[in-house]
């Protein structure tokens, strides 16, 4: 198993780093001269273009791509992200005060898409034919079918403004949280009750299940203790997956509630072209998606002892 996530973690640098040097170069290929922000809006003409030369040789914006790129990895590789172009603070110093948040907020939409997509998906399968389990599968696919953004604005007029009875927007208390935490997980809940209801019903007719109820044991413990540990399998890789979109939805998510963390850090620093803080944002976001599907691999082996990694 040591061997295993050794493995696991060494290949994970070249994925990083990959996407890491995608964003650099679609970055260096976006219109538009990012030192332009620099520049006062009372000068012009050659006050501006000159003011304008020295911003680009300040920040190295005139060497070469190649070059820019080295020297970035090179920062990288030290864990320094350079200086937000528009705040003129360390990208580290943001995204650690910024992480906490996108935590908090992927934390509880994780628990409630499971709380809500688990259950619904087993007791679709339970009653599958039946009126119930179209009934549940309808939501989901409602649920899977609707566009984060719109589910978020349709939430921010119902409960935000003609029952303002939540906050619409920004960082505060648990108040704060349920909008948000809505949107986020029960658009991954529809798609887990979906694949829970299959998993279900695909160990739900083996032959250790039958044989579990010919010895007379109840039907409670015949599905918890049976049936369902088996069915996780396919579900925990889900979720697995699922974690990755959380972290892609809140990006959406936290721009729509005006939520501080990194996903509308990310777009901040995309619509104002700051380089360093959408490739310190995407390398964040990367190295949390490498590091839940090592999890997820684990969690696997023990769930199902049968797995094991060579």
């Amino acid at each position: 198993m040591q061997k295993y996530i050794v493995k696991r973690l060494l290949l994970a640098i070249p994925t990083i780093l990959g996407a890491v040097t995608l964003v650099w170069f679609a970055m260096q290929l976006a219109p538009g001269d990012p030192a332009v922000m620099f520049v006062p809006p009372d000068f012009q003409g050659e006050e501006a273009e000159e003011y304008l030369a020295k911003v680009n040789e300040k920040y190295g914006f005139n060497d070469p791509l190649p070059l820019q790129y080295l020297r970035y990895m090179r920062n990288t590789l030290q864990l320094d992200f350079g200086t937000s172009l528009r705040t003129l603070r360390p990208v580290t110093e943001d995204l650690v005060r910024r992480v906490p948040n996108t935590a908090r907020l992927g934390i509880a939409a994780f628990l409630l898409s499971m709380a809500v997509g688990i259950p619904l998906g087993v007791w679709a399968a339970i009653m599958r034919g039946t009126w119930n389990d179209g009934a549940l599968m309808v939501l989901a696919l409602i649920g899977v079918s609707m566009p984060n953004f719109w589910f978020a604005y349709v939430l921010i007029l119902i409960f935000g403004l003609h029952i303002p009875i939540l906050p619409p927007s920004g960082l505060g208390g648990f108040k704060h949280m349920i909008l948000p935490t809505t949107v986020l997980g029960l658009s991954i809940a529809g798609s887990l009750a979906r694949y829970s209801r299959s998993s279900m019903l695909e160990v739900i007719n083996h032959d250790y299940v039958r044989t579990a109820r010919a010895k007379g044991l109840a039907e409670r413990k015949v599905l918890i203790g049976h049936a369902f540990r088996n069915g996780l399998i396919s579900v925990v890789t889900i979720l697995g997956i699922n974690f990755g979109f959380i972290l892609a939805g809140s990006v959406i998510v936290e721009t729509v509630f005006a939520w501080p963390g990194v996903g509308l850090y990310l777009i901040d620093g995309i619509s104002g072209r700051d380089f360093p803080v959408v490739q310190g944002a995407v390398l964040l976001i990367a190295i949390a998606v490498v590091m839940g599907n090592l999890v997820t691999d684990l969690l696997l082996v023990y769930i199902d002892p049968r797995i094991r990694y060579e």
